[in-house]
């Protein structure tokens, strides 16, 4: 997961959920935006590369469903293609050396590469 700051400027990595199940993978995100007064959850959708919804972009879609049923403010999703590579790019090139710790991190870095790509726009428009 991924934070901005207050006035939307910059996103930094914020911490990885450890998988439970959905009803624990909800709760930890509902809690999180709680404790943050976040106002909008930008959703990564991890598609295919020609751009379709394959099978993990529609059980993130699902999962996204139920978080909606729990958390009241809006969700929108945004392209995730590549934002791991990026990630691993972006470590690799601070002088981070591959490890499972590392790679778990990568998916932190990841979230906060879609958010600012999402404040990005929302400047430029």
């Amino acid at each position: 997961m991924a934070l901005s700051d207050p006035l939307g400027v910059l996103a930094s990595p914020l911490t990885i959920i450890s998988r439970q199940d959905e009803a624990a993978d909800v709760a930890a995100i509902g809690s999180i935006i709680n404790q943050n007064d976040v106002e909008r959850v930008i959703v990564g959708l991890p598609l295919s590369m020609d751009g379709s919804l394959g099978r993990q972009a529609e059980k993130v879609k699902a999962f996204t469903q139920r978080l909606c049923e729990e958390i009241q403010v809006p969700v929108e999703f945004r392209d995730e293609r590549l934002t791991t590579v990026a990630a691993q790019r972006l470590r690799q090139a601070t002088g981070g050396k591959k490890s499972r710790k590392k790679e778990r991190h990568d998916d932190a870095i990841a979230a906060a590469l879609i958010l600012q790509g999402y404040l990005d726009e929302g400047r430029e428009a």
